[in-house]
Parts: C-alpha cells; sequence; structure tokens
C-alpha cells in the first residue's frame, strides 16, 4: 500500500479496529478513512454502496463485527449471525463493485471444527462441525472469508481473508455481559479487589486452554499481510502457544493484585477443550508476534485503570 493511497478501516471503533489505525498512522499512511456508527450503518446496504463510490478508497481493511464472549454468543446467536452476515457482506460486495484494490477479511479463530486436531492447521478448515457456543458468530465468519475466496477465485481479485486467535489489549469492551475472557476478568479481579470480597468465581473448570494475542501485534500482522501476501488461502495469526484459563486467571490475579480465592463453576460452558493456531505459514513468510502475554496483560490492565475502555 502506497503511503498515500486512500484506505478504509472498517469497524475502527472496535479493539482490532483501533489498533489497525494507530499501526497505519505510526507508518506514515496519510488518508485513512473512518466513520463511525452514526455517520455511517454498515447494515444499510444501500448506504455502504453510496459510501464506496462516494469516497473511492483503494484498499479496505474490514475488522467490522459484531462481537463478544461466551456469554453473549449463548445469548444472541440469531443477532450475531445475521448481523455480521450483513455487515461483512455488504462490505465485501461494495468493495468488489467498486474495484478496491485489494481488501483484507478479518476471520475468527473458531471457524476451526469443535474437535479439531490441535494446533490447529489452516487445512483443517471445515473438517468438522463448529462449537455450538458460538455457532452463530463463526457461521458467519467462514461465509464471509469464503465470499472473498470466490472473488479471488473467479474475478482474480486481491481479496484476502486472515484468521486471529483471541484477540486482547486496549480499546477492549469490558462490559460484563459481553466481554471476552481478558477484559471479563481484569473487571472481575479488580471489582473484587475494591469490594475485599473472599472469592471470585469464573465460568468453566478452568482447564480449557487458549491463545491469546495482543491486539497491536495483530494490527502489525494485518498491514504486513497487505503489503506481502496476496495468495488466495487465508492465513492464521497468533503466537503458537496456549495457557490454561485457571493459568491465565492466576496471571491476572497476580497483576491486579486481588488476593482472594478463586472458584471455577463448571457447571457452566468453558467452549472448546484447546484452540491453539499453527502459526507456522505466517512465520516461514517472514512475520511473528512480538509481545509477551505478561506484559500484555500490564498493559490492558494499565488501560482499564485509566478509563480507556468501552461499556
Amino acid at each position: 500500500m502506497q503511503k498515500d493511497a486512500k484506505i478504509y478501516v472498517a469497524g475502527h471503533n472496535g479493539l482490532v479496529g483501533q489498533a489497525i489505525v494507530r499501526r497505519l498512522k505510526s507508518e506514515g499512511y496519510s488518508q485513512i478513512i473512518v466513520r463511525d456508527r452514526a455517520q455511517l450503518d454498515l447494515l444499510d446496504q444501500a448506504k455502504v454502496k453510496d459510501f464506496f463510490l462516494e469516497e473511492k478508497p483503494e484498499y479496505v481493511i474490514d475488522a467490522a463485527a459484531r462481537v463478544g464472549g461466551i456469554k453473549a454468543n449463548i445469548t444472541w446467536p440469531t443477532e450475531f449471525l445475521y448481523e455480521n452476515l450483513q455487515i461483512q457482506n455488504n462490505i465485501i460486495w461494495s468493495a468488489f463493485q467498486t474495484d478496491v484494490k485489494k481488501l483484507i477479511f478479518l476471520g475468527s479463530s473458531c471457524i476451526y471444527p469443535q474437535n479439531s486436531p490441535q494446533p490447529m492447521k489452516e487445512e483443517y478448515f471445515l473438517d468438522g462441525k463448529p462449537e455450538p457456543t458460538n455457532e452463530g458468530y463463526t457461521i458467519a465468519k467462514i461465509a464471509g472469508m469464503k465470499l472473498c475466496e470466490k472473488i479471488k477465485l473467479e474475478y482474480h481479485r486481491d481479496f484476502i481473508s486472515c484468521v486471529p486467535t483471541n484477540v486482547y489489549g486496549p480499546g477492549a469492551s469490558f462490559d460484563s455481559e459481553s466481554s471476552h475472557v481478558i477484559p471479563s476478568l481484569i473487571k472481575k479481579f479488580h471489582e473484587a479487589k475494591l469490594a475485599n470480597l473472599p472469592e471470585v468465581i469464573i465460568w468453566g473448570s478452568g482447564k480449557n486452554r487458549r491463545e491469546f494475542l495482543y491486539v497491536d501485534d495483530l494490527a502489525e500482522a494485518v498491514i504486513w499481510l497487505m503489503n506481502n501476501y496476496d495468495g488466495q488461502d487465508f492465513i492464521n495469526v497468533g503466537v503458537g502457544q496456549d495457557i490454561s484459563i485457571e493459568e491465565l486467571a492466576i496471571l491476572i490475579k497476580d497483576i491486579v493484585g486481588y488476593e482472594g480465592k478463586l472458584v471455577f463453576d463448571d457447571s457452566k460452558p468453558g467452549g472448546m477443550a484447546v484452540k491453539l493456531l499453527d502459526v507456522s505459514k505466517l512465520t516461514k513468510l517472514g512475520w511473528q508476534a512480538k509481545t509477551d502475554l505478561r506484559n500484555g496483560l500490564k498493559k490492558t490492565y494499565k488501560s482499564f485503570l485509566s478509563g480507556n475502555l468501552r461499556q
């Protein structure tokens, strides 16, 4: 991408979108196009098409989505399926119709089957059924990736996808009903510390294992892929290491300074037993993550304390 190219970042107010805009600015890109929800309703096909015709972006980074943790996905599966299908279809198809040079669609590691071998290689995609707790979101993400793949195959347009692992960092939502595991635990432990609560209850057994990628590393990877990758297949983006939820909780508990007891409620769902990406393909291409988990968690907690969070 040229430094003066017009680049539209969809979803710029979200965790990932914020980081991508920060990274683009730090690398000297001067024409970054953004629109908040009040300015452009991504669920409205006609308005999205008009936006593309008016602004004529040359490049598109699609980080727009309705997202949430396991509780939100279980509670609102219909909304996660419908809204994400609408948002991504409107963006991808408008980009296609208006001759955007290159687009990258951000998928999710939930696209892999519930019982996928670990670590999950790109070729395991669609080899089984998705994890039931986030099926709506998963199906939408699969559809977006497939739409980009078919556009590339049929029309030879540079529409690519990447599959990030679980992402965390400054800009995350700490809302109790919709947040992912790291911001949820940070908020729980912080509030428990202030209230001198004797224990904190955590969903699941704590034995489930997850991989976590610092959001600024993902932003760097996305821009790197836009400049260096034009393959047909999607690319996993992660760190290649996982941690149990129990180990993660102990680590966050220590960073926050909470001294109470951890209680794991295994009557609540914990999702897939293990979810770790194989990132060897991206590593061989020349990119790898830089931020270790403890440092990333410290930065995330600092952002929480500073009030840099969305409710």
